[in-house]
């Protein structure tokens, strides 16, 4: 049901970086990003809307963080709670709400949710990591596409192609950042008589697998040699001496390119009836934490930026309070006056009413692929489980789960030392114990048994 007058809604513009750290934006005064003023685009966007301080993923792993946003719902709940699990046919996604609500819906970049058990030879088998996503797999986005379904599959950080609706290959010989956004220009250029809601899935500063390596554009190397550690990674072993710069490289050139879509909208006069978010799926602690990238519990792994601008985003805004990936769903349908049902997060703009109580006391988390976990990050604590080692990780949950990680956030902002078996904190392990029990219990339905890991 569309809550405002037709010729009143907004536009919606989502932009969707790939394993971005919160630190590299510089709005946020952490380094690396504030000292290098790595992002003047985003800081202006900042600067007119709204920050969110502590914006957490609530699942560290590409396709299930984008199953979340598309659906409002945890991955599990729909069988995604891995990658390479597609999206369900009949579950009802945020394009197919802007659709009935008369937008014009628009995706480009990477989807991750139209390919399952693409792997190997098991019967379920649907591969389109290197194809053309057929339209029942494109989560109901209808007027305008151009994506690929694993996009560091189908390019590299310079070069590749991706398809559009027709299913006609998208070729291109610049840096992917740039390309993406031309993409994105293409439709924004087209005569419209109806508001839009168009998601821009970037894939930078995303690892490129086949290579090994990061890759920003031609000279991050040199200009981001001498980059400011940041306190996480200071002290620790890893890839991040070696990567960080074209890492740092790949953030700028998201900055530039939200700069180009910034000025197209002002240019044709779209900017003041737009709204804008921009965040990411997950961070990164390059490989300091386990084996990867991300799938950890740690802030590294999953606090990320999201910043709004547009409707009641205006003003320059500072908001503290606790938010989820779960809440974009709705928070997305509610800028453009939509009301969904059944959701499981609230509109982060909630946060901006006068009085506003927070939206969340925790932010739950489900961690999967470097194990069967669960975790709660509150202001004070980062609590986190996991199944026994040995436990199936394709399985979404567990009924019994371990003491993993404590770390006390106030004293200990870069979780340098864990507390999961320190007899002063017993009772605050308890507490956030029976507070995680009782969240797997309302938000997946099921009744687990956490084992303490000390006194």
């Amino acid at each position: 049901m569309v809550m405002e007058k037709q010729q009143n809604r907004p536009n919606v513009l989502f932009l969707f970086s790939d394993q971005q750290r919160y630190d590299t934006v510089s709005c946020y005064g952490e380094e690396p990003g504030a000292r290098l003023k790595l992002t003047p685009n985003l800081d202006r966007l900042a600067a007119e809307g709204t920050r969110f301080n502590h914006a957490y993923t609530c699942q560290p792993v590409c396709g299930p963080a984008r199953v979340c946003i598309q659906t409002g719902l945890y991955p599990d709940a729909l069988g995604c709670h891995v990658n390479d699990r597609m999206l369900p046919e009949g579950t009802k996604t945020i394009a197919e709400y802007f659709n009935e609500a008369g937008y014009e819906t628009a995706y480009v970049g990477k989807w991750h949710l139209a390919s399952q058990y693409s792997f190997g030879n098991d019967p379920r088998k649907i591969d389109n990591k290197t194809k053309a996503i057929p339209e029942k797999y494109r989560g109901g986005y209808k007027d305008f596409w151009i994506a690929s379904d694993v996009l560091e599959f189908t390019s590299h950080g310079y070069g590749g192609y991706m398809y559009d609706a027709e299913g006609k290959k998208r070729e291109f010989t610049g840096y992917r950042v740039d390309a993406t956004t031309d993409f994105a220009l293409e439709y924004l250029q087209k005569p419209k008589d109806k508001p839009f809601f168009l998601f821009v899935s970037y894939i930078e500063p995303h690892y490129q697998n086949d290579h090994m390596h990061h890759e920003g554009p031609e000279g991050s190397r040199e200009k981001y040699r001498d980059f400011p550690v940041p306190g996480d990674l200071e002290g620790t072993k890893g890839d991040w001496i070696e990567e960080m710069p074209d890492y740092l490289g790949c953030c700028r050139s998201l900055d530039e390119n939200v700069g180009r879509l910034v000025d197209y909208l002002k240019k044709a006069g779209l900017y003041e009836n737009t709204i804008i978010f921009y965040t990411s799926d997950h961070g990164s602690h390059f490989r300091t934490r386990n084996q990867e990238y991300k799938r950890s519990c740690h802030d590294s792994s999953i606090h990320i930026p999201l910043l709004a601008k547009g409707g009641c985003f205006d003003g320059g805004h500072v908001v503290d309070e606790l938010v989820s990936v779960v809440d974009y769903a709705p928070t997305l349908l509610n800028a453009a006056g939509i009301e969904a049902a059944g959701m499981k997060g609230r509109p982060i703009q909630e946060l901006l009413k006068p009085g506003a109580e927070p939206i969340h006391e925790e932010v739950f988390i489900q961690i999967s692929e470097s194990c069967v976990g669960r975790a709660l990050r509150t202001r004070d604590y980062t609590y986190a489980v996991q199944a026994e080692e040995g436990f199936d990780l394709e399985l979404p949950a567990a009924d019994v789960y371990q003491e993993a990680y404590l770390y006390d956030m106030r004293k200990d902002p870069y979780q340098k030392k864990n507390l999961a078996a320190d007899a002063s904190y017993a009772e605050v392990r308890k507490q956030l114990r029976e507070k995680l029990i009782q969240k797997i219990r309302e938000e997946e339905g099921r009744t687990a048994r956490i084992v303490k890991a000390g006194p």
